[in-house]
C-alpha cells in the first residue's frame, strides 16, 4: 500500500472523513488545525492511503514543531489530549508508521508522538510510550436526576445549591466581552498554578474558525464573572477543554454550577458523552474533581518512535526561575511569555 501526504488545510476530502469517521473527535476538525496553524505556525499534514483522485478513507494528521527548545518533531497533535488514527478496514499500521517515519526523515525530525485514544499500540515494536495521563468521559445516557444523583454530594451538589442560593448568573456565547472575562480569568488559574498561560490569540483563533461549535460559559456574581469554561463540539460529544475561575470565590461554587449547566443542557440538546480531557497523574485534586462529576476514567497512553524516558505529564513544566516568577509577573508580561513559548511545547 502506498501512503501519500495531503496538506488537509486545502483538501476537502480530509473534512469529508472527519464528519463520518467513527473514531474522529474535535481535534481532528478543520478549526483545530486552523487554530494550531495561525497561532503557532504549525503546518498540519495528513498521512493516507488514498490517491489525489480518490475520496479518503483513512488518515493520520500531523503538525510540525520546530523547536530550539524542545527539538523538531512530528506530533499528532499539538495541544490535542488525544488524536487517535482514522483507520480503515483495509489500512496497514506498518505501512502507515513506515510512511511516518519517512516524513520525519524527510522533515528533519528527531521523532514523531502519537496520541491515540482508542488505538492500542502497546504491542507496536517501533513504538516507545512517552507519556501517561488519566482521561475522563461522562456518559449522559441516565436521565438528568440520576447525573446530578452521580454528582458528589458535599463537593458537587452542595456546592450547585450554594451557587443558586447565591443567585449566580450564567451566560455562554462567544462575544469578544465573554473572551476576555474568561481571559482574565484564566491568567489568574495559570498564575495560581505557576504555569505560563496560552496566548490570547490562540483562543481568538479557535473560536473563531470554530464558529457555532465553540462555546464559552461563565458564571457571575452581581455582574462580575468568577468562573469560565470553553467548551467545543463534534458530532455526539462535548468537549470540556479549559476551566478557569477566581479562587477568592470558590465557596460560591461557581465552576460546579457551570458543569451542571453544561451537563443539563447537552443531554437536552442529545450530545452522548462530555469529554473531561487528560490530566496529568500528579494532579490528584483535577482527577479528583472530574471523578466526582460522575466521569469514568482510564489510562491514556502516548508513543514515540524512538526510545525516551517514560513522562508523566507535564514534562516541559520544570522549576526554573520564570516559572518561580510566573506569580509575580503583570497580566501583559505573563501573557507576552506564553505567547513567545508556548510554541515551543505542542
Amino acid at each position: 500500500m502506498s501512503v501519500h501526504c495531503i496538506r488537509p488545510l486545502f483538501d476537502r476530502r480530509w473534512d469529508e472523513l472527519v464528519s463520518c469517521h467513527p473514531q474522529a473527535s474535535v481535534f481532528h476538525q478543520r478549526a483545530w488545525l486552523e487554530a494550531l496553524s495561525k497561532t503557532y505556525g504549525y503546518e498540519p499534514l495528513v498521512l493516507t492511503s488514498a490517491s489525489a483522485d480518490r475520496s479518503l478513507q483513512d488518515g493520520i494528521v500531523v503538525c510540525k514543531v520546530r523547536s530550539w527548545i524542545t527539538g523538531t518533531r512530528l506530533v499528532s497533535l499539538p495541544f490535542s489530549d488525544h488524536c487517535d488514527f482514522l483507520w480503515s478496514e483495509g489500512s496497514d499500521q506498518k505501512d502507515f508508521s513506515d510512511g511516518l517515519r519517512a516524513v520525519c526523515e524527510e522533515q528533519g525530525c528527531r521523532y514523531f508522538e502519537v496520541r491515540p485514544l482508542m488505538t492500542n499500540l502497546s504491542a507496536a515494536p517501533e513504538l516507545t510510550e512517552s507519556g501517561a495521563y488519566c482521561f475522563h468521559v461522562l456518559d449522559l445516557s441516565p436521565s438528568a436526576e440520576s447525573l446530578f444523583r452521580a454528582f458528589h454530594k458535599d463537593s458537587i451538589q452542595r456546592k450547585i445549591r450554594r451557587a443558586e442560593k447565591e443567585k449566580l448568573q450564567c451566560e455562554s456565547g462567544v462575544t469578544v466581552s465573554l473572551l476576555d472575562e474568561f481571559y482574565r480569568l484564566l491568567l489568574m488559574t495559570r498564575r495560581r498554578h505557576h504555569m505560563l498561560p496560552q496566548p490570547r490569540a490562540w483562543f481568538r483563533n479557535l473560536v473563531k474558525a470554530s464558529g457555532s461549535m465553540a462555546e464559552i460559559r461563565v458564571a457571575r456574581k452581581d455582574g462580575r464573572a468568577i468562573a469560565a469554561v470553553l467548551v467545543l463540539r463534534h458530532r455526539n460529544s462535548v468537549v470540556y477543554k479549559y476551566g478557569c475561575s477566581d479562587e477568592r470565590v470558590h465557596q460560591l461554587g461557581g465552576m460546579p454550577l457551570l458543569f451542571w449547566n453544561l451537563v443539563e443542557e447537552s443531554k437536552e440538546a442529545g450530545y452522548e458523552q462530555i469529554d473531561f480531557g487528560r490530566s496529568d497523574l500528579d494532579q490528584q485534586g483535577l482527577m479528583t474533581f472530574k471523578d466526582r462529576l460522575g466521569a469514568r476514567r482510564r489510562l491514556l497512553k502516548y508513543y514515540r518512535s524512538r526510545p525516551a524516558a517514560k513522562r508523566t505529564g507535564r514534562s516541559w513544566w520544570k522549576p526554573s526561575s520564570l516559572l518561580q516568577a510566573v506569580p509575580y509577573l503583570p497580566d501583559a508580561c505573563l501573557s507576552a511569555a506564553g505567547g513567545v513559548l508556548y510554541k515551543h511545547f505542542g
